[in-house]
């Protein structure tokens, strides 16, 4: 009987809010973590980049939770160690700075639990780069003090005379107290007219700061409706963020969009606008499952020598037909007599990514265009007979299959995955549509606008809101449900409709008004 494997925890930094700032150690532990206990600040796409059979804990404290929690925290990591699992235990900023790793790293020590420690981007760092305040700076700083302002009973009382000193003061976790705050740090000897910042939701597309000085903070921050998670920055530098706030000037900064893609495809569309300065709520309308039965479509793999022309017309089509083909003992040499088309950029790209060569893409991606090409690529004989196979969704409009049929040609559909509606992100979209936060929906399809209408039931709430398409098709049907189609690009595809949408939303009033 082999010995169990040795348990370890690993506490890593998740970084101050913006996923892409973790460190690529967490990433890397995050990837092939057997158990992921993640806090209410970790970004949840750093959890998602678990294994799918990962255990996934939610572990965030709540203001007013029971005060055994954080023993009942070690014991958790304790156990699941000791079954000998991979533990990530991902916490918001830095492990180790107002985190309270330093009292889980002593209680698995105790426990004889092997444990490392990650270190993350702090919130301090985080707020101050996103803002464009340097925390020291050769003409206005050389000291730096972070410390927290909400201390807690069981913590020694803070030594306000000592803050008041630092030329620059980083205070965490301080937005509720501000005003005694700033009071105290007055009393203890700073200038109340010293420039001071509130960041709160730091590195994220929600960030907000507002900015004053120490006497008039408070008042402002109030009138802004400035709430935790919020740092506090107290110095001289604060002055230099009207130059440096680089975050601002990102030509989506303050603006909502949603992404109804489906998970797996919306990524490099989200990364883009994310880019950009906006703030992305994902809404898949679909998901992707396989056809019911691979009965039809393994028929015409069988016989795939027999087809003059292969039509594929999504990405997703290309990559389940090829996926199939090779499970099934195939190679891609097996397509060497066929013509391959494809409909779009994206899927000629997908087809030319998996080693292929694409014979032409139409210029009109309708069914119109695709026929006028395949008849010219036939020649003087036409269509009549001539072998085409479509790999494509199990449900989808007949327009190109039948229109081929009616030039005689022998066409086989094959259905390569299904689709189905997705219910995610519904709530979160209705949520900043009643905060009156939504400045774009974006959609890739026509069946896209369909399932996301699908998701809710008062559609009232979505008659007006503007909308941003990737083709013609797709704005009938968007309008058709109700949306105002403010964006459509040239091209129809992803990248020009991210495109289209920052030349859009550029110089136009926002929905969501930017603090500062």
């Amino acid at each position: 009987m082999g010995r169990r494997r040795a348990g370890r925890v690993w506490l890593v930094g998740a970084g101050p809010g913006d996923p892409g700032l973790i460190t690529v150690r967490g990433r890397d532990l995050l990837r092939r973590a057997d158990v992921v206990v993640y806090d209410a600040l970790a970004p949840r796409v750093l959890v998602d980049l678990a294994p799918a059979g990962a255990e996934r804990i939610d572990a965030g404290k709540r203001p007013g939770g029971p005060r055994g929690a954080q023993d009942r925290l070690n014991r958790l990591l304790v156990t699941r160690a000791r079954r000998g699992l991979a533990v990530v235990r991902l916490k918001g900023g830095d492990p180790c700075l107002f985190g309270r790793g330093g009292e889980e790293a002593e209680a698995l020590a105790e426990a004889g639990v092997p444990f490392e420690i990650v270190p993350g981007v702090t919130a301090a760092l985080g707020a101050a780069a996103w803002t464009g305040i340097p925390l020291t700076h050769r003409r206005h700083a050389s000291t730096v003090v972070l410390a927290t302002g909400h201390p807690g009973p069981d913590r020694r009382p803070i030594d306000w005379r000592a803050l008041a000193g630092a030329d620059t003061l980083v205070l965490y976790m301080g937005a509720r107290r501000l005003p005694a705050i700033t009071r105290q740090l007055i009393a203890a000897g700073a200038d109340a007219r010293l420039p001071a910042a509130l960041v709160q939701w730091a590195t994220c597309p929600e960030q907000r700061v507002v900015q004053g000085t120490l006497g008039t903070l408070p008042g402002i921050a109030r009138r802004a409706r400035i709430g935790p998670p919020a740092t506090l920055i107290v110095g001289a530098v604060v002055g230099l963020r009207r130059r440096l706030d680089w975050v601002a000037r990102r030509p989506l900064a303050g603006r909502t969009i949603v992404v109804t893609r489906a998970r797996g495809q919306a990524e490099e569309f989200s990364a883009g606008l994310r880019e950009a300065g906006a703030r992305v709520i994902e809404a898949p309308a679909i998901a992707f499952d396989p056809p019911h039965s691979w009965a039809v479509t393994d028929r015409a793999l069988r016989r795939i020598a027999d087809y003059r022309f292969v039509v594929f017309t999504s990405v997703n089509g290309v990559e389940r037909f090829l996926d199939r083909l090779l499970r099934r003992g195939g190679d891609l040499r097996d397509l060497a007599g066929a013509r391959l088309l494809a409909i779009g950029p994206a899927t000629a790209a997908a087809v030319r990514a998996r080693g292929l060569r694409v014979e032409a893409v139409p210029e009109e991606y309708r069914a119109e265009g695709v026929i006028r090409l395949m008849v010219r690529l036939a020649g003087r004989s036409g269509l009549r007979q001539v072998r085409v196979l479509i790999p494509r969704a199990a449900v989808a409009r007949d327009l190109l299959p039948r229109a081929l049929r009616a030039r005689g040609a022998r066409v086989d559909v094959a259905p390569v995955y299904r689709t189905r509606p997705a219910r995610e992100g519904a709530r979160a979209v209705a949520a900043a549509i009643r905060r009156d936060q939504v400045d774009l929906i974006t959609f890739t399809s026509s069946s896209t606008v369909t399932a996301f209408v699908g998701k809710f039931r008062d559609r009232r709430l979505l008659r007006g809101r503007a909308a941003a398409v990737i083709g013609p098709i797709t704005a009938a049907t968007a309008r058709r449900h109700g949306f105002r189609v403010r964006v459509m690009p040239r091209d129809y595809t992803i990248p020009a409709l991210g495109e289209a949408i920052v030349r859009a939303l550029r110089n136009s009033p926002s929905g969501t008004p930017r603090v500062s």
